[in-house]
């Protein structure tokens, strides 16, 4: 149960980090409206179904074929939710959202982004190989597991949907930017206990 609430914990952090996922939400619910915002989300938590469904293919893979392999790559994945937090925790750099007007976007076409911006995102990429070797073991049923990669790809749609419904208005979307440092200050600390916790954790 620990080990479900923080898989639980690290997906929802990295879900509401600002990073290129949030940046094109906001730029597509902007520019041509909130319909096309939340096709946008869409498209993010398709994208994420992309990295759970080649994820829990390839941990399968690890744990038949060679249980110390396993062991390294669950470090591994300890390690990096450290590094991230500890990054994210001294990161000093505000996110910009791009607001320059283009040409008109089709809600297929915002589908396409979200997912295409999502599926090309290494950091995605990282989070959820890293947070699947955590919670995952010999004997995890696959039901479970496919419970944890759709709750990702829930968590993904639910909060880049409030982003496209709540965030696009100027005034809320300045105030989440300029909130940016203490969010990973908060995120970054939270993160690096995750990590030091789960690769002590047997």
């Amino acid at each position: 149960m620990t080990e479900v609430i923080a898989v639980a914990v690290i997906t929802l952090l990295a879900v509401i980090s600002p990073g290129a996922d949030f940046a094109m939400v906001v730029r597509n619910s902007c520019l041509y409206g909130r319909p096309t915002g939340l096709f946008a989300a869409a498209g993010v938590a398709a994208g994420v179904l992309v990295h759970v469904s080649y994820t829990m293919l390839g941990v399968g893979l690890l744990i038949a074929s060679s249980a110390a392999l396993f062991t390294a790559i669950k470090l591994a994945g300890a390690a990096y939710l450290v590094w991230i937090g500890i990054r994210t925790f001294r990161a000093r750099v505000d996110l910009t959202v791009d607001l320059e007007g283009k040409a008109g976007l089709t809600r297929l076409g915002a589908l396409r982004s979200g997912f295409l911006t999502n599926v090309l995102n290494p950091k995605t990429t990282l989070f959820v190989v890293s947070t699947f070797t955590q919670v995952v073991g010999p004997g995890t049923p696959v039901w479970q597991q496919a419970g944890y990669g759709l709750f990702m790809s829930v968590a993904h749609l639910g909060w880049f949907g409030a982003v496209a419904l709540f965030f696009s208005n100027s005034r809320l979307r300045e105030r989440m930017l300029k909130a940016q440092k203490a969010l990973n200050r908060t995120i970054g600390s939270v993160l690096l206990g995750l990590g030091v916790g789960l690769g002590f954790a047997r």
